[in-house]
């Protein structure tokens, strides 16, 4: 049986094979015409503009359409051979694509200023801007000073007590408790959230990094933006709704369809 060790004989074998499943298969339900439509080329040519920041000459052109017909043919063979069944990867990706249409048919009529207006007033808390605070900090590590806490309050009436090198920024303008929290932690965010706005330092403040004197320069007052302003970021987020709207009704219909049967138990 040594001759099933030669190459050529496996490859003969595989061949054979595919050749037995592609005509198991029902393959005259996958047409032998391949039909180059106008708009394979214009999208073949777009394409090509877009990522080359000029059209294809006619070389090409041509050259992306014979790869076009050289997917095609090889998907029409896959689909033959039933390569496309239980496929983890094809089966994410065309749902995928399924989700995408639904929400482009739910989003092909834009949307006036008038529903634009009507969403903004429905989620008015999305565009309002929350209190943010300007400040400036000195650090004091207490990995570097076993009395961290001590200096810091000390700091606070000694301007020649100077703090420690920081990582992040010494300066801050306009940032909300949610960024500050971010940066220096919960409960540095909600005690500097606590203070008046003075010319002097205050404190000392613990971070997640060490002790800190605070001097807050300004807190400006929680606002709602104006809708002029934000109208784009309108036109997106009720695009996005709309999407969001559109797959879940679409679920909703098709799921009703469908006699949903499970394992009974054991």
């Amino acid at each position: 049986m040594s001759w099933l060790r030669d190459p050529l004989v496996v490859f003969l074998i595989a061949g054979i094979a595919i050749f037995g499943v592609a005509e198991w298969f029902g393959e005259e339900d996958i047409p032998y015409t391949i039909d180059v439509r106008e708009q394979d080329i214009q999208r073949l040519n777009d394409q090509w503009s877009m990522q080359m920041r000029r059209p294809p000459n006619e070389q090409e052109l041509a050259g992306l359409m014979e790869q076009f017909i050289k997917e095609e043919i090889y998907y029409r063979e896959a689909q033959r051979l039933g390569l496309d069944a239980n496929d983890t990867i094809v089966r994410r990706r065309m749902v995928q694509k399924l989700t995408f249409l639904t929400e482009d048919i739910a989003t092909v009529v834009p949307q006036d200023d008038a529903a634009l207006r009507a969403f903004y007033d429905e989620h008015i808390d999305t565009y309002r801007l929350p209190q943010r605070f300007s400040f400036t900090h000195r650090y004091f590590s207490v990995d570097r000073r076993a009395t961290a806490m001590e200096d810091a309050t000390a700091a606070l009436t000694d301007a020649s007590i100077e703090g420690d090198p920081f990582m992040l920024q010494r300066d801050y303008a306009l940032r909300s408790e949610r960024e500050i929290g971010d940066l220096f932690g919960r409960d540095f965010a909600a005690a500097l959230t606590q203070l008046e706005a003075a010319d002097t330092w205050q404190g000392p403040l613990r971070s997640a990094y060490g002790w800190h004197t605070v001097r807050l320069s300004q807190v400006t007052a929680a606002t709602t933006e104006p809708f002029e302003t934000v109208r784009e970021r309108v036109r997106v987020d009720a695009q996005q709704a709309a999407r969001r709207a559109a797959n879940e009704r679409y679920y909703a219909d098709l799921r009703a369809r469908y006699d949903i049967r499970y394992p009974s138990p054991s």
